[in-house]
Parts: C-alpha cells; structure tokens; sequence
C-alpha cells in the first residue's frame, strides 16, 4: 500500500468520538491532528497494510496521530537502526506517542538491539527515553533474553522501589508496567514485585479528563489466581 491509501484507510476509519476526544486534549495532543481511532482498532489496520519499513517511515512523518502510530506498528524490525530509535524518540510529541513507540506490541520491542537501548535510557537525563526504557523492559520481560537474566531484574525492582515515587508522572507509569511484566515472569521475581509493590504503595498518575484510565494496581495482577497457577506449573 501507498501512504495515500494508508490515510484513505484511517479516513474510512475514523471515529467521531474519538475526534472530539483528541480535541479536548488541547495542547497535549503535541500539535498532531487525530482521526479518533483507537489502538485497537489500529492494530487491526496494521495487519491489513503489513510490514512496511519505508511505508513505515512516510507515515512516521505524518501530521495524524493516528497514522504514526500505524508506522510504529508496521515497521521492520530486522531494517530497525540505533540511530532511527534516537531520532524517533526526540519526535514523540511531548510524549504522546510513547507509550505505543516502546510498548504495545510495536516494533521497537521486537528489533535485536531493544535491550541494550533499554539499558542505555533508562537512566538518561531525558524523562522520554527513561519512560520508553520501562516501556522496553515490560515488553522483553515477556521474552527470553539473555543478558536480562534475574539478578538483572532483581537489581530494576529495587531501582524501581526506591525512585518512583521521585520520577516525573509518565515515568512512575512505565516503571509500574515494568514492575508488573518483570513479576510474571517466575516466583523469584514475583515475589520480590510483590514486596516491592506493597512497600511503593499507590503511584499518583493523572489521565486527565480520561475516565476510562486508571492508574495500574501492580499488586492485584502480581496475586492473581491465574498468575499464581501459571506460577506453580513452572
């Protein structure tokens, strides 16, 4: 597909609700205009089109939020670079676009390098780039990978115990998925989540106006039935 038929795509798509929404966000929607669609409904969009890097890369330049988040979604991990991550990030609008660039199944997760970019941002100056690092690590926390073996993890969950409650807003919520995905993984590491997330206590984020987020209870999903019987096969 062309990025004409890509935007023809979204506007056949778009969602009046969601219009109206993204307008009231007002100066946090980083400038972008927005066809409304939810991430959903743009996961479900992205199959459609299919890998794409240079696609990717003509939607990342996009003015509609929801085009570059699209780009996001279909890009190559196997043709990801450094440097196109480190030109990304400084791109994200105040923010907006970060929780889908480092998580929710988007390609950054999934390039050979996500790891070490994680462990190269997650104490950079740039409160963006910590908020992705967390972002990364929640998503490799569902994988196998090597260098983040349990002393690793272990060494997060104490980092993370003793900073969020200092962090600045967004990065408390990455760092409270991060410590949720890091507690799934085996018992060693949930029960220290757990110690963890009882000693943090509540994380103040506020959503704004949107009523439909909340902020994450690390400590319902790390004592679940079901995460204890996954826990207990393992």
């Amino acid at each position: 597909m062309t990025k004409t038929e890509v935007v023809a795509l979204l506007k056949e798509n778009q969602n009046e609700r969601g219009i109206v929404h993204w307008k009231k966000l007002g100066t946090r929607g980083g400038g972008l205009k927005s066809f409304g669609i939810g991430l959903t409904q743009l996961r479900k969009l992205a199959k459609q089109v299919g890998r794409d890097h240079k696609l990717a890369q003509q939607l990342w330049k996009s003015d509609y939020y929801d085009a570059k988040v699209l780009g996001l979604l279909i890009d190559d991990p196997k043709q990801l670079s450094r440097e196109q991550a480190e030109e990304q990030v400084g791109q994200l609008n105040a923010g907006m676009l970060s929780h889908v660039f480092s998580s929710c199944d988007a390609t950054l997760p999934k390039a050979p390098f996500a790891f070490e970019l994680a462990c190269d941002w997650i104490d950079h100056k740039d409160p963006i780039r910590r908020r992705c690092a967390y972002g990364l690590i929640y998503e490799l926390s569902k994988k196998n990978v090597p260098a983040m073996d349990d002393d690793w993890l272990l060494a997060r969950i104490a980092h993370i115990q003793k900073t969020i409650h200092d962090e600045e807003m967004w990065v408390r919520d990455a760092m409270n998925g991060a410590l949720m995905g890091i507690g799934k993984r085996n018992s060693t590491l949930n029960k220290a989540a757990i110690r963890a997330a009882k000693a943090i206590g509540p994380v103040d984020v506020d959503y704004g106006d949107d009523n439909s987020c909340e902020p994450l209870d690390v400590l319902k999903h790390l004592t679940s039935d079901w995460l204890k019987k996954k826990l207990a096969k393992s």
